[in-house]
């Protein structure tokens, strides 16, 4: 009784083995006649019986089923699960022969090319529609796209990190905060670094530059003057940069405290670093802490002294903390590192206005004093006097600010200067 259930057994594994074999060379036969929906028909067959099955089906299954899944390239949406089928033939094929990972392997890289040329040409799009204010809006679909693409190629070939980085780029860019926090942090999740060593020459066909994978093979194609110029270039560290792109996707994400500790943990390598400085002050005005906010600033304009801009901010705190002899000072030395700063020429008409404030609440205290009250209203106007040509810069610069003439309308008007004030309450009626 034990020997027929043997046989049993054996007959069935053999006809199980015929099976397959069937449905194995179905789906080649459909491959060959670029048949793709049938080759799959006959693979999903196939896929039941490769339990028990020999090492050499299963390493033909895992190939027919990548090949009918890529589709000679036609089909985008399953280059994953087909580099997935791939990745399990390379795995029982690791020790064993290698029949079908050389043709695997180079249907992998045609992948990687093909997603990775949409990649970048969908961010270059992006750029491009980045620096125009009437098409900024549409780069973010264009850096989407990118991001969706880099992240792709990334799971076609997890060794190649750098896709991940660029994935987290383009997103950033999309404003795709969450899914750029994702990908940085699984940079740093794997220990990624950028480091590397890349090898590139001139090529004697196009005159283009060309990359190589060693230096072995550089110089190999400079000896035989397939190439010139050869050029070694050792990337450092991207681990600080990986870090503050975090902090930033934080900040956009208007978390604070996350921010700040990303920060703090690239300051760790590069405490002087100018940019995190200035980030850093802008989480601490983020969350209403204007000393902090004030004492980042200054300690960043001792770093770059020449950013008109850092002047600037630096000065609109002084304002707000009501230090207005500082702010005056900061608005000024913005103004002489950009000299057509409109901001800072507002700001500082509007900072020494704010003088007045004081001497004109003690002139309400003074009505009937005459004496005190001239010597005060002198001061006033001796103020409006040291305001107006900064007010006159703005206006001159964009002559359509409301704000700005209905001021310069009160200082000629308290100045007395009669031509002056009509003129500029003309312009004020017509604007009305």
């Amino acid at each position: 009784m034990k020997k027929i259930t043997t046989l049993l057994v054996v007959a069935l594994i053999s006809l199980s083995c015929l099976a397959q074999k069937k449905e194995l060379k179905v789906a080649q036969s459909a491959l060959d006649n670029n048949n793709y929906t049938e080759a799959l028909t006959a693979l999903n067959s196939a896929e039941s019986l490769l339990d028990g099955a020999k090492d050499k089906y299963k390493t033909q299954y895992y190939f027919l089923l990548g090949k009918a899944l890529y589709a000679n390239g036609t089909t985008p949406d399953s280059f994953e699960k087909s580099a997935e089928a791939f990745n399990t033939l390379f795995d029982l094929e690791k020790e064993g022969s290698l029949k079908y990972t050389n043709d695997a392997t180079a249907i992998i890289n045609t992948m990687i090319a093909k997603v990775n040329n949409q990649a970048n040409s969908d961010y270059s799009e992006g750029i491009v529609l980045s620096k125009s204010p009437d098409t900024s809006e549409s780069s973010i679909d264009y850096f989407r796209k990118a991001g969706q693409g880099f992240t792709k190629v990334f799971i076609l070939s997890e060794k190649d990190t750098a896709f991940l980085q660029n994935s987290a780029l383009a997103y950033y860019f999309s404003k795709d905060y969450k899914e750029s926090l994702k990908n940085y942090q699984k940079l740093i999740d794997l220990g990624y670094t950028g480091i590397n060593t890349i090898y590139s020459a001139i090529s004697s066909v196009t005159g283009k530059e060309v990359g190589y994978a060693s230096k072995k093979e550089m110089d190999k194609q400079v000896k035989m003057k397939l190439a010139t110029d050869p050029k070694i270039d050792v990337r450092k560290s991207q681990r600080n940069g990986i870090i503050k792109m975090i902090a930033k996707n934080y900040i956009s994400l208007q978390n604070n405290e996350k921010a700040l500790e990303a920060i703090q943990e690239a300051q760790k390598e590069t405490p002087d670093d100018y940019g995190l400085l200035v980030d850093e002050a802008n989480v601490y005005f983020a969350m209403g802490n204007n000393l902090k906010f004030k004492e980042k600033l200054e300690m960043a304009v001792k770093l770059n002294p020449t950013d008109p801009m850092l002047h600037y901010n630096i000065g609109v705190m002084k304002m707000e903390l009501k230090e207005n002899e500082g702010a005056i000072l900061s608005f000024k030395k913005a103004i002489e590192l950009k000299p057509n700063y409109i901001d800072a020429y507002n700001n500082l008409g509007v900072a020494i206005l704010a003088k007045a404030q004081p001497i004109v609440e003690e002139m309400n205290k003074n009505l009937s004093n005459f004496t005190k009250y001239d010597q005060l209203q002198a001061k006033q106007l001796d103020i409006y006097k040291e305001a107006l040509p900064y007010y006159e810069k703005v206006y001159e610069m964009d002559s359509t600010s409301r704000h700005t003439i209905q001021t310069l309308m009160g200082i000629y008007e308290n100045l007395e200067m009669v031509e002056k004030a009509k003129e500029i309450r003309e312009v004020y009626d017509n604007l009305k």
